[in-house]
């Protein structure tokens, strides 16, 4: 077993390196003393507040300002006054309930302040207004998890109950309720003894236990709809249309609290405060959590937090700032409206960033990142003497224009495309024609928008018409809508393929829509030829291929639970008329490629900044949905328009977000961004791919893998397919194009992987390779041949304490020929900073 060496820790200490000490201030928490005046915020300003019915409630917002002009939130705090009393009951969160019909006036004081009266009217208290058992009723199921998909909201149900998915089919629950059970469940001449309520509060044995108090609100409104007789309500009963959480957006310090109030508002015009029955989720729990009630609670990172509100089918989205206060004086220069964007966003949090790092460390990134691979050592010493202030931008224009370029994003293209063999058996000439077409179309820069046009509307047969390959992965209706909408419009819609989206807008109607834009097609799978016979003269019968057809018929799609035809509709667009003899997918390809749509370019910049700063804007990288917001929305539409009007071109991308400071910036963090991950104050280090790190290895060693199949010369990011065994790729994630998700590729660190670089016989048959062979019979200084290995390995100059350690081991060394120079290598290829892009 090779024993690690003491200059490990020497070759290493740079990436990944502890934030200087300090203390950071966040001075944004105003004392009481500091209040200027608190207001009680109104979700329709200029109304009263409005209490209908035995069960009305709301949720007051008390927000004080300061005298800093910053608001905080006092609902929790404040002290709450109504008059006349015996009106309204108001508890220690500001939420309000009826006690009587009539008007009063309610205010709150805090800190010596006290906000101005706001009117409130109770009403139906003595006239029973009828339960809705969808607005009202269904809510308290979503609201508990008695019909998420681990309790009955699934096809078979629990325990012989069944509801419909958070509640997206309330006339099918309705059924359930009350025409099931042989009127068990519920019981109007006793409602306290119907088996909903007593399961419910725990009364009598329940699964899921308690799942509400039995004097709850959730309880009473419950027992109220019983006692009605367990109305449905009116067919025309106004519905949901959408719902408004409020305050939308705040800037919240760390460690600070802010009460939300949402509001449903119906067809018909009216509103009702739904907060109590509002089911509350944190998009980054890490950043902020919230309790059933809303009151959303921040913890200690700096950012962008959001929580999702979901009522009946709705979503709506909160939105916090957490600033850490701090000056942010020194910025580099701008070089576009990226570094802008971004260092605005730094200035707002109170973040200073980490400063440009140097040339060489930026020449080994970008090499890495646009080209797949280390740079060379004539490439490192040349960047080191170039003194033309523009180097950093020609080398980019020069990595483009490199064959390098292409192969590399045709490696994550190939992967995300399906482009892969599902077994020995499989011909390798169409997915090696695929990879090909991809490389080539990389390489001339065919802009994006006829790269997807070609791929979506592929036809005719595979090696000729290579694209169709994706067709083979996708071959069912399903599949295919799907994987274009994640990859190409950042939409995740399978789960509106059966009821309604619980995170987005998306119905059924919408899912069977898009699906219909792929309801011609006619494709036909692969056909082996027969062997001829030798003796009796028969010539060998050729296979037919892979072929994807057009049908003349009119693109629909079947809706399942109404049985309508469903024409060709874009996400959130009209439908359109299609005729029988037109290809719908051109359609879809004109409807992508529209200046105006919402998702195309905006999916791709996205993908294309997390390639380059490890996190999308919005993360995971293809889903782009309204409850996953961006941490810099202003940045997020600046890339996608000028995406556009530079006519969908990859490379003037590319180049543009290398060009910018923020992608230059050091790794090293300072003493204030350390956890920073979302808001890119520096750039954070991350692993090579799999592919990327056998090549890098490679190039040190001397070693070359080799790749049965394919020409010695090939490296592991020129691999045109999935199907090359190789243990070294497999154990670093390389993916097998199973799916649309780049998440298949995975970042992990395992132990496997230590062992296979410490120890492994392949990576000790590298080592004695090509290099350390070199080396070791190299006549010049020892220090002279360490410097080379550091130039090529880590693209740098090595340090004097690194340099004097590795000296003194090489000659202490009792033979301190190759083997020797086997041990230095693989310290260095062992380092974070060898096996991390920093």
């Amino acid at each position: 077993m090779r024993t690690p060496l003491v200059a490990v820790a020497i070759a290493s200490a740079v990436v990944l390196g502890s934030a200087p000490s300090g203390n950071g201030t966040a001075a944004l928490a105003a004392e009481p003393g500091s209040l200027r005046a608190i207001i009680i915020e109104l979700a329709v300003p200029g109304q009263p507040l409005t209490l209908a019915g035995r069960d009305a409630a709301r949720q007051l917002i008390v927000t004080g300002t300061d005298t800093l002009g910053k608001f905080r939130d006092l609902s929790s705090r404040a002290t709450y006054r109504a008059q006349p009393a015996g009106i309204v009951a108001i508890d220690p969160t500001g939420h309000v309930t009826p006690l009587a019909e009539g008007n009063a006036t309610i205010d709150a004081t805090f800190g010596g302040k006290t906000s101005a009266p706001v009117e409130i009217v109770v009403s139906h208290l003595a006239t029973d207004l009828p339960v809705s058992f969808p607005n009202q009723v269904v809510p308290v199921f979503t609201k508990f998890g008695c019909n998420a998909g681990g309790c009955h909201g699934k096809a078979e149900g629990q325990n012989g109950f069944r509801l419909s998915l958070l509640g997206f089919e309330p006339a099918d629950d309705y059924q359930y309720l009350v025409q099931e059970g042989r009127g068990r469940r519920i019981f109007p001449s006793a409602p306290e003894h119907s088996l909903l309520l007593r399961k419910a509060a725990g009364l009598t044995p329940h699964g899921g236990g308690e799942r509400f108090a039995a004097d709850s609100p959730y309880y009473r409104v419950i027992r109220r709809w019983i006692e009605q007789g367990a109305p449905y309500g009116p067919a025309d009963a106004p519905v949901v249309a959408r719902i408004e959480v409020f305050p939308a957006a705040r800037l919240l310090p760390r460690d600070s609290s802010q009460q939300l109030a949402v509001i449903a508002h119906f067809s018909d015009g009216t509103a009702a405060d739904v907060t109590r029955m509002t089911q509350f989720d944190p998009v980054q729990p890490e950043m902020s959590a919230v309790s059933a009630t809303g009151l959303v609670t921040t913890k200690n990172l700096v950012g962008g937090a959001a929580v999702m509100a979901r009522f009946q089918s709705q979503v709506a989205v909160f939105q916090a700032t957490i600033p850490r206060g701090e000056p942010v004086e020194q910025l580099p220069p701008a070089a576009n409206f990226i570094d802008e964007l971004v260092f605005e966003r730094l200035r707002d949090l109170g973040l200073p960033p980490s400063p440009v790092g140097d040339d060489l460390t930026f020449l080994r990134r970008a090499t890495i990142d646009i080209a797949g691979r280390l740079p060379t050592r004539d490439e490192v010493e040349a960047f080191a003497a170039d003194a033309d202030a523009n180097k950093r931008s020609a080398l980019i224009d020069r990595l483009l224009g490199s064959d390098d370029y292409a192969t590399y994003f045709a490696n994550k293209w190939s992967a995300i495309l399906r482009n892969r063999r599902r077994s020995a058996s499989d011909k390798p000439e169409p997915t090696f024609a695929f990879h090909e077409w991809i490389v080539e179309s990389l390489a001339t820069n065919k802009p994006y928008d006829q790269f997807v046009r070609e791929v979506l509307t592929a036809q005719g047969e595979e090696v000729k018409s290579p694209p169709v390959i994706w067709y083979r992965e996708v071959k069912d209706q399903t599949a295919q809508l799907e994987d274009a909408a994640q990859l190409f419009l950042g939409q995740r819609i399978g789960c509106a393929r059966c009821h309604h989206h619980p995170f987005e807008k998306w119905s059924q109607q919408d899912y069977y829509g898009f699906a219909a834009f792929f309801s011609q097609l006619d494709i036909r799978e692969a056909k082996a030829g027969k062997k001829g016979n030798a003796k009796k003269n028969e010539p060998d019968t050729p296979g037919e291929p892979f072929r994807v057809l057009l049908k003349a018929n009119t693109p629909t799609a079947v809706h399942p639970r109404t049985g309508l035809a469903v024409p060709p509709a874009g996400l959130g667009s009209p439908p359109l008329a299609i005729d029988k003899n037109d290809d719908a997918r051109e359609k879809l390809a004109d409807w992508m490629a529209d200046p105006a749509n919402p998702f195309f370019a905006r999916a791709l910049v996205n993908r294309y900044w997390k390639h380059f700063f490890g996190r999308g804007l919005v993360d995971p990288e293809d889903d782009l949905r309204m409850t996953n917001p961006p941490s810099n929305p202003e940045l997020l539409g600046a890339l996608a328009r000028h995406f556009v009007e530079h006519r969908f071109d990859l490379k003037d991308l590319v180049r543009t977000i290398c060009h910018s400071r923020a992608y230059q910036l050091s790794s090293t963090p300072n003493a204030y961004n350390a956890d920073d991950r979302q808001n890119f104050s520096r750039f954070v280090p991350r692993r090579l791919h799999a592919e990327v790190l056998l090549d890098a290895i490679d190039a040190v060693t001397l070693a070359k893998t080799s790749f049965k199949g394919v020409s010695p010369e090939t490296r592991a990011v020129e691999l045109p397919d999935n199907l090359f065994d190789n243990y070294f790729l497999s154990v670093f994630g390389r993916p097998d194009a199973a799916s649309a998700c780049e998440c298949e590729r995975s970042g992990d660190a395992t132990l496997a992987q230590c062992l296979h670089l410490f120890n492994s016989t392949d990576m000790l048959g590298k080592l004695a390779g090509k290099r350390s062979q070199t080396l070791g019979n190299d006549k010049r200084p020892h220090a002279e041949r360490i410097r080379d290995l550091y130039l090529v390995a880590l693209a740098r100059e090595p340090r004097p304490a690194e340099l004097a350690a590795f000296v003194a081991y090489v000659e202490n060394k009792p033979k301190n020929g190759q083997e020797a120079y086997e041990d230095v290598i693989w310290t260095l290829v062992n380092t974070k900073e060898f096996l991390f892009n920093h």
